[in-house]
């Protein structure tokens, strides 16, 4: 039996915290093919989340090798990599600083082929790729490593080191509802709308399956970042707030997911023609559509507040006769006196979602709210 090829590096181990442990070392980047990958985000065929890089951004790359190829250049910003538990570290003895101690890291190696590397670049993934393309016979680089007991621990690094930079908003959405740590607040009050994003586009059984945009479902017609906020609306002051455990305060994902179908199903039906266009020709499908019909959706439901479980058909009844007063692909929006818009001339902008907005909640309220009220009374 051949025994493993290995790398024995001088490493300085720090701790962090009772359970946190990082290890810096200096390795000649030329060889981080034969121990390190990049994880790259992707479904497989069960709509397991798996991964969390985003590709590899060729003209950074191309600035970052030219730079290497120049005369004397530095790269002081350390690479972060994710190791797996074949990884080991030996301290020297009677070597114990407090919060550190000198050693020896202990890395398999492969061939560069092959796909089962000890090592994952949770940051610094354009550097790696630069510095394997540069025409140069080496470059050292600095590496601060961390064992990682699983492929979501590896995610919440990722999510943590990329969150103070211009990292794309819809990888890091996508990716929080595979997390579970403490993060910061803003990500924190987007991992459960993310959740329920998530199981929209997923569950063959939800009317927006496949639709909304993401880096795994890039070939969605709807914006993420549109469904999150309708969602985080209805889940401050919406129908979606009422789904908790009234002593727990934890949210009733099922009951929010079916609410949310019922509805969405409902649109579908309604609007059946506007429903299948993409956004630049339907605004029934752009942001502004689908904020506004996330407000309409909580005012249909506040209406039958008294109905515990409202269907599909409860919703479309309410939808049906607002079908002659929107104008999703043609036509002009008549909002008031001197306010007509054409149809495409709505934005995606705080000033014409209001509008939107008040326009359908106040027809709604006029068509269908208000007349029942007086029916019942004549009756």
């Amino acid at each position: 039996m051949n025994k493993q090829k290995t790398l024995q590096l001088p490493a300085l181990e720090i701790r962090q915290g009772p359970t946190r442990v990082l290890y810096s070392f200096a390795v000649d980047g030329k060889i981080l093919p034969q121990f390190t990958t990049i994880s790259r985000l992707h479904r497989e065929s069960d709509n397991g989340l798996f991964g969390y890089q985003r590709p590899e951004v060729l003209s950074h790359i191309a600035e970052i090798r030219r730079y290497l190829e120049s005369q004397d250049p530095i790269i002081p910003n350390a690479l972060v990599v994710a190791f797996d538990e074949s990884v080991h570290f030996e301290p020297l003895p009677h070597n114990n600083e407090g919060c550190s101690r000198m050693g020896t890291l202990t890395i398999p190696i492969v061939d560069e082929d092959d796909p089962n590397k000890p090592g994952w670049i949770v940051d610094g993934q354009q550097r790696a790729a630069a510095i394997r393309e540069a025409a140069i016979k080496t470059f050292p680089i600095c590496i601060t490593g961390f064992i990682a007991a699983s492929d979501q621990e590896q995610r919440e690094q990722f999510i943590l080191v990329n969150s103070t930079r211009p990292l794309p908003k819809g990888l890091v959405y996508e990716l929080l509802p595979a997390t579970v740590s403490t993060l910061p607040s803003l990500l924190q009050r987007r991992r459960f709308p993310a959740t329920l994003l998530a199981r929209l586009n997923q569950d063959v059984n939800s009317p927006l399956f496949g639709l909304i945009e993401t880096p795994t479902t890039p070939e969605g017609t709807i914006k993420d970042n549109s469904i999150l906020r309708m969602l985080e609306n209805s889940l401050t002051d919406g129908v979606l707030y009422r789904f908790r455990d009234a002593e727990t305060n934890e949210p009733d994902t099922e009951r929010m997911f079916a609410v949310l179908c019922a509805f969405w199903s409902a649109v579908r039906d309604v609007f059946g023609e506007a429903w299948v266009l993409p956004p630049r020709r339907s605004r029934l499908t752009h942001g502004a559509g689908i904020l506004a019909m996330g407000f309409l959706m909580d005012a249909i439901a506040d209406r039958h507040r008294n109905n515990r479980f409202l269907n599909t058909a409860d919703f479309a009844a309410d939808l049906r006769p607002l079908q002659e007063v929107c104008r999703w692909t043609e036509g002009h929006w008549d909002f008031g006196p001197g306010l007509q818009r054409k149809w495409n001339e709505i934005q995606n902008t705080t000033r014409d979602i209001r509008i939107l907005s008040n326009y359908l909640l106040v027809q709604y309220r006029t068509l269908v709210w208000n007349r029942e009220v007086v029916g019942n009374v004549k009756r």
